[in-house]
């Protein structure tokens, strides 16, 4: 049925209506886990993968009809400018779905009063940000008021946890391009599994309060947005590479354009990543220590 009350199309009219299907779709797919699953002994212990699961089924067809409609523009056009051109308003559309992912995430995983149905995005979140042992010391240690500690000013700590966070942000744009282009929409699990940890870490640095979201959404948008829109730049890249070889084959002139684009991206997607991990090193933790 959502389907058909909102269609993909109406997207190209302006990208930021993505913000309010995302905020449904975010908050449908916690509500309808809250409501079905969370009671369950065995699946509760997976809520956190089936609120991803969910709000992928909602995004695809979304996802689809950007990634067709992008690859047919690359066939006709091809270097920097163009490609910034054609490309744009599918970037904004993802990036503004992104947006309302992340504020339903995080406002409706407080409204339920269940931080747990974001289980495994919280374990993913502690692995990565030390927390010496338990969830409970983990959000104390990353939450406001807590004994966060922002990283080191030294050059040669900043460097090296700049290079770290740059080699991990490296592999996921791998991943998503190996993912959209094995399956072009199927990237929308990475962008979705990364809003829902995301919004476990805003919900970590709010102490799990509501009027700290605003705060929390300014901590980890402010490099989090460039980081997520290199992301969505290499999958439309895999998506529209790999449509575009399904429709005109290696050796035609159209898939020749298609793969100029899709460098032209790819390079752009790199480029992006850098400067959102220098934000995160060097800017960030000034702001939020």
């Amino acid at each position: 049925m959502l389907e058909s009350l909102i269609n993909p199309k109406r997207v190209e009219k302006g990208p930021w209506k993505m913000f309010f299907i995302g905020l449904l779709y975010a908050s449908l797919s916690l509500i309808l886990v809250q409501a079905f699953f969370s009671g369950d002994p065995v699946l509760s212990k997976f809520s956190g993968l089936i609120v991803v699961t969910f709000c992928v089924m909602f995004s695809l067809p979304f996802m689809y009809y950007i990634i067709k409609q992008e690859e047919q523009e690359d066939e006709e056009m091809a270097g920097l400018f163009s490609a910034w051109k054609i490309h744009k308003d599918a970037i904004f559309s993802l990036l503004w779905l992104f947006l309302g992912f992340i504020i339903a995430f995080s406002v409706f995983n407080l409204i339920l009063g269940n931080p747990l149905l974001l289980n495994a995005q919280l374990e993913t979140y502690c692995m990565i940000n030390p927390s010496h042992g338990s969830l409970e010391a983990c959000v104390q240690m990353n939450s406001i008021g807590g004994n966060f500690v922002s990283p080191a000013t030294g050059s040669a700590v900043n460097s090296s946890r700049f290079f770290s966070i740059l080699e991990n942000n490296i592999y996921v744009l791998i991943f998503t391009i190996i993912f959209s282009l094995i399956f072009g929409a199927g990237a929308i699990f990475v962008l979705a599994w990364n809003a829902t940890v995301i919004a476990s870490a805003i919900g970590i640095f709010a102490h799990y309060r509501l009027a700290a979201i605003p705060m929390g959404v300014a901590r980890y948008m402010i490099h989090g947005l460039p980081e997520i829109a290199a992301y969505f730049i290499a999958a439309l890249a895999g998506g529209i590479l790999g449509v575009g070889f399904i429709r005109n084959g290696i050796n035609s002139k159209k898939f020749m354009r298609v793969l100029e684009n899709v460098i032209i991206l790819l390079f752009i997607a790199v480029i992006i990543l850098i400067l959102a991990a220098v934000i995160e090193v060097y800017f960030t933790p000034l702001l939020f220590s």
